[in-house]
């Protein structure tokens, strides 16, 4: 039976019912007993099999699959780094994807890194507590994902390049059942490349169902000038239409941060950066090291990645789920409508089935500008 005692310091010592298992290159069905198995030139068993090689452009792998009733707690990826100027969008080439059970539809569907908080095609330091990446280009997912019948996870590279060097692990247990109001784990990407004058972002619509929303990831391109977070979030539950049930005060409060992330660096004002378990900042950069810009690299519109991971506050829904955000900036003209390139993650629990998700964007239109 599957039990919630697992995850905190102050339940280490309670007895887990679970029959804990491991998919990689190097144990790739997770049975019991078959892992290491692949011999290398240091002899059976030493380090024969560590990852997938050559994935090819346009192919799409299997990552694990595996019968349940389960629960996976911990996923760790990484690619190998970028070695030529034409793989410098590889992690948003690389699109990740998730179904449980019988279903034909993903529950999961992301490029790669801003499944991991690690937006524009680039990594960066994640120090949160369901996401953390670390040097180099070490990435790892804690929320936990039950399935009842299987669980199939793919990688599809729809980079130019094959893939030389892929490196995995899906950490999961088996549980002989799992409670009947189970919920199932969620992950959906969006980008809007110019976002409309006067229309909110949309980070989810057309989730049907009872569940809870548990996280955000938006990876921002400012493309006007002035101060760009004035613009709220909106949650709209269960029949709501004209206005949300919760609307927030302004984007770097829903980050947790206030009065424009402002600090003092020699003199002058800049963002700060943070990450904490709940919510953080990790990322921002006017640098742009793609071919045939070096001679203005360091003005490229600047470029902002949040997470906000609602698990102390998750927002619960019975029937239905909209969520948006606006783009407003202030300037010395007072509150304006902005324009600017946001894209996101948004990250959610809930009964299935679920609705069909959008069609995912091109790999060029999902490049940075």
């Amino acid at each position: 039976m599957f039990d919630f005692t697992g995850g905190s310091l102050g339940t280490l010592a309670y007895a887990k019912h679970g029959k804990s298992r491991a998919i990689n290159a190097e144990n790739p069905t997770g049975e019991k007993g078959k892992g290491g198995m692949a011999a290398s030139h240091l002899g059976p068993s030493r380090k024969g099999s560590p990852c997938l090689h050559d994935i090819k452009s346009g192919e799409t792998v299997t990552l694990a699959e595996m019968e349940g009733p389960g629960v996976i707690n911990h996923i760790w990826v990484t690619v190998t780094d970028k070695t030529t100027e034409a793989d410098c969008f590889v992690l948003r080439d690389l699109v990740l994807r998730m179904y449980w059970d019988d279903e034909t539809e993903p529950s999961v569907e992301s490029p790669l890194g801003d499944f991991f908080c690690c937006g524009f095609g680039r990594e960066c330091t994640v120090n949160s507590l369901p996401m953390a990446v670390v040097p180099s280009r070490g990435m790892n997912c804690y929320f936990q994902m039950p399935f009842r019948k299987k669980a199939r996870i793919t990688l599809e590279n729809q980079h130019a390049n094959p893939i030389p060097a892929f490196f995995y692990q899906v950490d999961y247990c088996l549980y002989d059942t799992l409670p009947d109001d189970i919920s199932y784990f969620h992950a959906q990407w969006r980008r809007e490349r110019i976002t409309k004058l006067r229309e909110d972002y949309v980070i989810l619509d057309n989730v049907k169902g009872k569940g809870h929303y548990v996280g955000t990831y938006m990876a921002l391109t400012t493309l006007e000038r002035y101060w760009w977070g004035e613009g709220e979030i909106k949650f709209y539950l269960d029949g709501d239409e004209a206005y949300p049930t919760i609307c927030g005060t302004g984007t770097e409060d829903y980050f947790g941060g206030s009065w424009s992330f402002a600090g003092q660096v020699d003199g002058r004002t800049v963002e700060q950066n943070y990450c904490t378990p709940y919510l953080g900042y990790p990322y921002y950069s006017a640098h742009d090291t793609a071919v045939h810009n070096f001679y203005h690299n360091d003005d490229c519109p600047p470029m902002r990645g949040f997470y906000r991971w609602h698990i102390q506050d998750p927002v619960c829904f019975e029937e239905d789920l909209r969520v948006t955000i606006q783009q407003i900036g202030v300037g010395h003209r007072g509150l304006f409508e902005r324009q600017d390139d946001v894209a996101s993650v948004a990250y959610w629990y809930q009964a299935e089935p679920h609705n069909t998700f959008p069609v995912l964007m091109e790999k060029e239109e999902r490049w940075p500008r």
